[in-house]
């Protein structure tokens, strides 16, 4: 029988952990214009609508890196955050030069991720298919589901080394070995089971570090089948992930 999911306590107002954006704004406050790589329908559409009913304070524009030229606003300012959970240096070049095209003067933030709020996202993701132990707090004394966790991303190389923080704050999550690899190239995950095997762990599932739009539907499902490892599902809309947006948007508003 799988443990229940332990859902996130709402956090205080004050403190360290205070709201990442005022509850009120004033009317001249930068729009929080997200940018996907993919489609704006489906996932990427499902995050904004979390972010605009978490915070109905901030005016929230969705559009594809290739359309953002076209959806940046002339007379306010602009706060581009991109929907990536690393900073692919391809869509962020894009994201560039749509913003220097405009003369908009928009500020661009970083990718979601490394975050230890991304972290704790890929666990509650594992949680829910089994994978891990739903409250690592309290549960350290229940066995872990697997022995060992892949962080699967697309990108290559480049990709994977980039991942390599949020694979060191999982593996803390975990108290389990994580290593990053890339579901559509080399270092592939195949090569990471083999090595994860060869140094004692028998039970293996992927984490894909994605929002969902990266790659094809089937690529995770697919991965795991070829190493007879389970595997949770992408990031897709989950709160956390339009929390760290808000964070992104509210770091821009501090500065």
């Amino acid at each position: 029988m799988s443990l229940p999911v332990r859902e996130r306590s709402p956090r205080p107002g004050g403190g360290r952990h205070r709201r990442p954006v005022p509850t009120s704004l004033p009317p001249e406050a930068p729009v929080l214009v997200l940018a996907t790589p993919g489609s704006t329908a489906g996932v990427a559409e499902e995050i904004a609508d979390v972010v605009r009913v978490d915070n109905p304070q901030i005016e929230v524009l969705l559009t594809s890196v290739n359309d953002l030229a076209d959806v940046l606003p002339a007379d306010r300012d602009a706060v581009v955050v991109p929907l990536l959970t690393w900073e692919d240096p391809v869509v962020m070049a894009e994201i560039g030069k749509a913003v220097v095209a405009t003369g908009s003067g928009a500020v661009v933030t970083d990718a979601l991720g490394p975050h230890p709020l991304l972290a704790e996202a890929l666990h509650i993701r594992l949680a829910e298919r089994g994978l891990a132990r739903a409250d690592r707090v309290r549960l350290l004394n229940v066995s872990s589901p697997v022995d060992a966790v892949i962080l699967g991303t697309v990108g290559g190389a480049r990709a994977v080394r980039a991942m390599q923080a949020t694979a060191v704050l999982l593996a803390s999550r975990l108290t389990l070995p994580v290593v990053a690899a890339s579901l559509d190239s080399d270092p592939g995950v195949s090569v990471a089971a083999q090595r994860l095997r060869a140094a004692g762990a028998v039970r293996l599932a992927i984490a894909p570090c994605m929002i969902g739009h990266e790659a094809a539907p089937d690529a995770v499902e697919q991965a795991a089948a070829e190493i007879n490892a389970g595997h949770a599902a992408p990031l897709g809309s989950h709160g956390i992930v339009a929390e760290l947006v808000a964070r992104a948007y509210g770091s821009q508003l501090a500065t």
